[in-house]
């Protein structure tokens, strides 16, 4: 687990996560022709409030995954 830095909306915050999510989280907005920030940012304002943003990303990487193995 590693402790990173974003910045949302232009206020520094800090991330927890294991390298293997953020690896994805870059793969992903590489993929979407977003920066990092932009991806963790969109991500932001549309979690459930009682969501961190930590837990939030990785919910966000495994349904991303999920969807590219069995795409409706």
């Amino acid at each position: 687990m590693r402790k990173r830095s974003v910045t949302l909306d232009g206020h520094s915050t800090s991330v927890s996560l294991e390298d293997p999510f953020w690896s994805e989280l870059v793969k992903l907005a590489e993929a979407r022709g977003q920066s990092l920030n932009a991806l963790i940012a969109g991500i932001d304002r549309t979690r459930e409030p009682a969501t961190n943003l930590s837990s939030a990303l990785r919910l966000f990487v495994l349904a991303e995954l999920r969807r590219k193995i069995s795409p409706v």
